[in-house]
This record gives C-alpha cells, sequence and structure tokens, in this order.
C-alpha cells in the first residue's frame, strides 16, 4: 500500500449485497489499474468468518488508490475515473475517502450531488496543495 497519508479509500456500496459489493468492487479495481500512473489495491479485511462459515469476504470490501498525476491535482483524476465508472450503471455508488473527508459519486448525480463533490474537490485540493508544500522541503 502507499503512504496512508497520500491513500484515497474507495467503497462501492450495494445496499448490503456482499456478493454485488465484492463484484463491483473487483470492476472498479480493474478499470483503474488500467490507468496510467494509478496504484490500486484492496484494503484487507476483517477477520475471517468463525466455524461454520465458508471462506471469502468478511466485513466491508474497500479499496485504496493513489494518482501519480502531474497535469492535474490528483484528486481531481481519480474522482473523474470513478464518476466515468459509475456512469456505466445509474446505480453505481462509491464513497471516496481522503483525510477524513469523504464524498459518494453515483451513476446519475442530480445536482445537490455534484455541488458537494465540487466543495469537496476544493477541500481536498487546498490539502494536497499544503501536502505538496510540505513535501518539497
Amino acid at each position: 500500500m502507499v503512504d496512508g497519508e497520500r491513500a484515497w479509500r474507495l467503497e462501492v456500496l450495494a445496499g448490503g449485497d456482499t456478493l454485488r459489493q465484492e463484484r463491483l468492487t473487483r470492476a472498479l479495481h480493474d478499470e483503474l489499474a488500467k490507468t496510467d500512473g494509478a496504484a490500486v489495491g484492496f484494503l484487507e479485511a476483517g477477520p475471517a468468518a468463525g466455524d461454520g462459515h465458508k471462506g471469502g469476504v468478511a466485513g466491508d470490501v474497500a479499496l485504496w488508490g493513489s494518482i501519480a498525476a502531474a497535469a492535474r491535482p490528483a484528486s481531481q483524476v481519480l474522482i473523474a475515473l470513478v464518476r466515468e465508472w459509475c456512469a456505466k450503471e445509474r446505480n453505481r455508488k462509491v464513497e471516496l475517502t481522503y483525510r477524513g473527508n469523504s464524498v459518494t459519486i453515483s451513476g446519475r448525480p442530480d445536482e445537490m450531488q455534484e455541488r458537494m463533490i465540487r466543495d469537496f474537490l476544493g477541500t481536498v485540493r487546498e490539502d494536497e496543495g499544503n501536502n505538496g508544500e510540505n513535501e518539497a522541503e
């Protein structure tokens, strides 16, 4: 995993359907992995199922991701990629979290969600800018 300070948490929301969540999370992983400059991986799952349970997903399924983007802020690139992926099916939803701030992107965003995404991007860009100044020292 990349530095936890710069990694994003991406969680596909599937309304409690763990099989659908796992399938969609793998699809999102594969889509992001095709992107140049993207690093993506699965977050460690919770403890394994106890006796009498088949193996498989225990707890939430989520990804970590980061983007090495020189031309545009990484947040802008990652959100654009997730938006494109969600737009393929109107019922797709992904919650992105970065340094305690989060936003949900859906396949059919309304005006309020678009505003929330813009606000989130503004907050994250400020944080990325501050982080970049600290790294240059």
